[in-house]
């Protein structure tokens, strides 16, 4: 039985909200409709909020390490998830998973190695790899064509022409992708890994939207895709995203090989990382052991949201395409079919919709012509956007 209130509206603006209060900051009009960045208007699982009055309670903010149980948590999610049994000794705990990967190419690579994304893909790996004084390396993603179903495939004769070019030392997966919202399968990222061993190139998989996928799909932690594949993996995971606690600054990041390990965790006590938040750590925790039954709940929600979208699109705006995601609860729209240049389809979003959305050109060139929209958000905040995307796209 759902106990939980999602068609709630939360007013989220003047609490200092990145989502709601910086669209001057970040060049946008104010009083857009937001739904851009990758966080939910949805209330934390109450067994969060319990544990943080406790802490809040006692009124004592000081330095805090966690025990024993708090690895358990963490542990006996990947194992009941996923089939994971993974070390404690592997865990690594940061502030995010985007520090994460600058830490791990700081430790793992060096200034002018080259490091592979494949576009359209989150805009911060190209930020992390090129201020970290490394070399960007693209492989974009195939877009099928001519099939109403058509999603995303992955390149691997130009993967494995680049890699084995000797110019790749790091491969920065997104496993599922955002934005394009694809689950990868078992058989391809065995197949990407084995061409990664074969050239030595370590692989940083970056997993924090692994608890939503859809379907009858599976998510498959890349480490877990090959005999041997843990050797050359950082595994990046955070409950931030599944619980919505990206505020609390929390992430485990999961490195099997011993030797990367050491090297990774001498980056983080260089820079005086070793320390985390006290409330994330005990909102991982509370999530972890007792969240799953409201995480089961919003999925139902967001992919209802999902399938409204779709179906929205097809009855009310035939020009933007639903690229139907696999996993995540972000929505890659395809607007080509518009006719707009990039411009003019962002000036149509913000201007004339009233929308604050993710650009697809943020994304690298490959998201020329589309647009990224959250659908973890009260139906009635969707309906309205959508609404609001069909009036300007009929006074074109």
């Amino acid at each position: 039985m759902n106990h939980y209130d999602f068609d709630r509206v939360i007013d989220r603006r003047g609490t200092d909200a990145l989502k709601y209060d910086f669209a001057a900051e970040n060049g946008m009009p104010e009083g857009l409709l937001p739904l851009w960045v990758a966080d939910m208007d949805f209330q934390s699982p109450p067994c969060v909020g319990a544990v943080l009055e406790e802490i809040a309670r006692k009124g004592i903010f000081g330095y805090t390490v966690p025990r024993k149980p708090y690895y358990d948590a963490v542990l006996s999610w990947y194992r009941t998830q996923f089939g994971w049994e993974a070390d404690r000794r592997w865990v690594v705990r940061t502030s995010g998973v985007v520090f994460a990967i600058a830490a791990a190419l700081e430790a793992l690579t060096k200034p002018g190695d080259g490091v592979m994304i494949q576009p359209p893909v989150y805009y911060p790996f190209a930020q992390v790899i090129e201020k970290g004084g490394r070399k960007l390396v693209c492989s974009p993603l195939v877009l099928e064509q001519g099939q109403p179903d058509g999603q995303y495939r992955m390149n691997f004769a130009e993967i494995e022409e680049k890699i084995s070019s000797g110019q790749v030392k790091a491969f920065l997966l997104c496993s599922p992708h955002n934005p394009v919202g694809r689950v990868w399968t078992r058989e391809e990222l065995h197949r990407l890994g084995e061409i990664c061993r074969a050239h030595n190139v370590l692989v940083i998989s970056d997993e924090i939207h692994s608890d939503f996928i859809w379907g009858d799909r599976q998510h498959t932690i890349f480490a877990t895709a090959g005999d041997g594949f843990d050797d050359f993996s950082v595994i990046c995971t955070a409950p931030s995203k599944t619980f919505n606690l990206a505020g609390l600054q929390n992430a485990n990041i999961f490195i099997p090989n011993q030797k990367l390990r050491r090297q990774f965790r001498a980056v983080l006590d260089r820079m005086g990382a070793e320390l985390q938040n006290q409330m994330g750590l005990a909102a991982c925790r509370a999530a972890y052991e007792s969240g799953l039954e409201w995480l089961d709940a919003v999925r139902h929600y967001i992919r209802d949201n999902i399938d409204y979208i779709g179906e929205y699109l097809r009855n009310n705006i035939p020009g933007i395409h639903m690229i139907d995601p696999e996993g995540t609860y972000l929505v890659w729209l395809d607007c080509r079919g518009l006719g707009l240049d990039d411009a003019a389809l962002n000036r149509l979003i913000t201007e004339q919709a009233g929308l604050w959305l993710d650009a697809g050109s943020i994304f690298g060139v490959e998201g020329s012509g589309f647009q990224r929209i959250n659908a973890a958000c009260p139906r009635v905040i969707l309906q309205q956007a959508m609404e609001q995307l069909a009036s300007a796209v009929s006074a074109l």
